[in-house]
C-alpha cells in the first residue's frame, strides 16, 4: 500500500489517496476542497481510482465531489445516516461563507462491518457516530483513516448539528480498544497512534481508563 495526502480548502482537511501497488488500482478518501489539486494528485499516482470513500458527510470533506467525478466517474460511499448532511452542504457553506458546489447523491451505503476492496487491500468499515450519526472508518490491518474522529491531541467537535456526545465517548472508547501502534490518519492534523493519544490526549482521560478496565 502507498497514499498520499493533501491539506485543502480553508478548514485544512486531509483528503488521502490509497494506492495499492500490486493492481494500481486507488482509492479517494474525503476530497475535501480544491478539486483541483485532489486531481492533479490521482494524476500523479499514476493509479486508476475506483471510487470515493467518505468518513462522515460535513462540507469540508465533500466538497471536491462534484469537480473529481467530472474527471472519474467513480461511485461515492457513504453511511446512510450522513446523508441529511450531505443534502444540506450547500447551507453548511453558506453558513461558513464558502464556496461550495453540491455533488450528486451517493452511491453506495456504508454499514459497519462492511468489507471494501481497492485492489487486494481490505478494509474494515467500522461505524464511530458521535462527531456525525453515519462517521466512519476505515481500517486495514494496523493504520486506520480516521476522519474526525481522534486527532493529535483532540477529538472531533460534538457541538454540531446532529453530533452526539455520549456516542462520541462510546465511539472513542471502541477505537482505543486497539493495539497502541494502530496508525491514526486523521481528517485534520498529522497522523498518529493510538498508544500515544492513549497516553497523552486529555480528552482521553476517562475512555482510556475505561478501555483499560475492560482489557483487565
Amino acid at each position: 500500500m502507498k497514499f498520499n495526502v493533501r491539506a485543502v480548502g480553508p478548514f485544512d482537511e486531509n483528503a488521502y489517496i490509497v494506492v495499492d501497488e500490486a493492481t494500481n488500482r486507488a482509492v479517494l478518501i474525503d476530497p475535501g476542497a480544491e478539486p483541483e489539486q485532489i486531481v492533479a494528485m490521482v494524476r500523479e499516482s499514476g493509479a486508476t481510482l475506483d471510487a470515493i470513500w467518505l468518513t462522515h458527510a460535513h462540507l469540508d470533506h465533500i466538497g471536491a465531489i462534484a469537480g473529481v467525478r467530472r474527471q472519474w466517474k467513480v461511485p461515492v460511499h457513504l453511511h446512510p445516516d450522513d446523508l441529511p448532511l450531505y443534502e444540506r452542504a450547500t447551507d453548511q457553506a453558506h453558513v461558513y461563507g464558502v464556496a461550495f458546489e453540491q455533488p450528486e447523491n451517493p452511491d453506495v451505503e456504508l454499514s459497519d462491518g462492511d468489507v471494501l476492496h481497492v485492489g487486494r487491500l481490505r478494509f474494515e468499515v467500522i461505524h464511530t457516530p458521535g462527531h456525525s450519526p453515519g462517521h466512519v472508518v476505515f481500517r486495514s490491518e494496523d493504520m486506520v483513516f480516521g476522519g474526525d474522529l481522534l486527532f493529535a491531541g483532540s477529538i472531533g467537535r460534538t457541538d454540531l448539528p446532529l453530533s452526539d456526545p455520549r456516542r462520541m465517548s462510546a465511539s472513542l472508547a471502541r477505537i482505543c480498544g486497539l493495539d497502541d501502534a494502530t496508525i491514526i490518519h486523521p481528517g485534520h492534523g498529522p497522523s498518529t497512534t493510538i498508544g500515544k493519544e492513549r497516553a497523552t490526549n486529555p480528552f482521553l482521560a476517562g475512555i482510556d481508563a475505561a478501555v483499560r478496565s475492560t482489557k483487565g
